[in-house]
């Protein structure tokens, strides 16, 4: 396809204008105007891009692209090289970032609470951007078999901020940096919540509030909804696609 027709897909399809966000969504470097073979990884990388130019990918989407609002704009060292390996090897880079964790089919919240079984999964409405999710268990879980449990899930051992609170049924989330939705959380009145990274002022929050806190990796909660998407793109267009996984412990 297209490199315009894809391009225009995935504004529409991830409603990228309702949106202000951090950094550009979209198509953030230029390469070959005909797609075939996409690579998707969380974040753009040299890892990732060595390994896309490796499969002779046409396309590079992440939900960690280039070109953020606190970084500096000059093209020098790492982002330099980064960028030039993309140019020379004339490959397009697409980057989306809230318009992905929020997406109700192949959004990181959605697909987060699909790897972890958790039931009745909705945006909180309330909230702008529908970046706060909520919903619940199968069944009761005490809060050190829930931590075991999304261990399990997503191979990567949570911080468990413990509370007061002895049995979880209900769970609110968001993935990756959001730890600060966690007195939002309280607010709902759930027993435990989860994003990808902790602050200092988390343990204070969780603890002050009585609400279970698990920080399961920034990397392991945003896996699942760029790899969901590159199926999606491959289902919807007969794109050749391969997920690649950079591992982070982060």
């Amino acid at each position: 396809m297209q490199r315009s027709e894809l391009q225009q897909y995935l504004q529409e399809f991830l409603q990228v204008d309702k949106f202000r966000d951090y950094a550009p969504n979209g198509l953030q470097v230029e390469g070959k105007s005909e797609i075939n073979r996409i690579v998707t990884g969380v974040t753009a990388c040299q890892s990732l891009i060595d390994a896309a130019i490796a499969c002779q990918a046409d396309a590079i989407l992440v939900h960690h692209g280039f070109f953020w609002k606190s970084e500096p704009q000059v093209l020098v060292g790492m982002k330099q090289r980064r960028i030039k390996s993309l140019l020379v090897n004339d490959i397009n880079l697409f980057g989306y970032h809230l318009p992905l964790d929020a997406h109700p089919q192949v959004g990181n919240n959605i697909t987060l609470a699909v790897q972890l079984g958790l039931q009745e999964a909705a945006p909180v409405s309330s909230l702008p951007q529908e970046l706060l999710w909520r919903g619940y268990l199968p069944h009761s879980m005490s809060p050190e078999r829930f931590a075991e449990w999304i261990a399990a899930k997503l191979g990567r051992k949570p911080l468990h901020l413990p509370a007061p609170r002895k049995d979880i049924r209900t769970v609110a989330w968001c993935t990756g940096g959001a730890q600060d939705y966690i007195d939002q959380a309280y607010e709902l009145g759930v027993d435990a919540f989860i994003s990808g990274e902790v602050s200092e002022r988390t343990f204070h929050s969780a603890a002050e509030q009585g609400i279970h806190y698990y920080a399961a990796g920034h990397h392991a909660t945003e896996l699942y909804g760029i790899q969901a998407l590159g199926a999606h793109l491959a289902q919807q267009f007969g794109l050749e696609h391969t997920f690649i996984d950079i591992a982070n412990p982060v």
